[in-house]
């Protein structure tokens, strides 16, 4: 999609909720992609939204109500044109 605006999200979960974080994490439409990972947080997500503020929506209001979901660090995609 053109346009789109893409945010990676670093999640740090409950123990033993990974699992179940993903699973819902998932049935999110934004979500392009939901990976679980080793290091300081547990699972990393990609979503794309058309918009700043329908990312801002998907956290605050989708994702921080996902049981498990202790923590949430959002890194904004930037395109740079030459």
């Amino acid at each position: 999609m053109a346009n789109q605006t893409r945010a990676y999200i670093l999640i740090e979960t409950s123990v033993g909720k990974t699992t179940e974080v993903i699973e819902q994490l998932r049935q999110i439409e934004a979500m392009v992609t939901v990976d679980a990972v080793t290091g300081p947080f547990d699972i990393i997500a990609v979503a794309e939204a058309e918009t700043l503020n329908a990312i801002g929506d998907l956290i605050g209001d989708g994702m921080h109500r996902i049981p498990g979901i202790l923590k949430t660090i959002t890194c904004l995609s930037v395109s740079l044109h030459e």
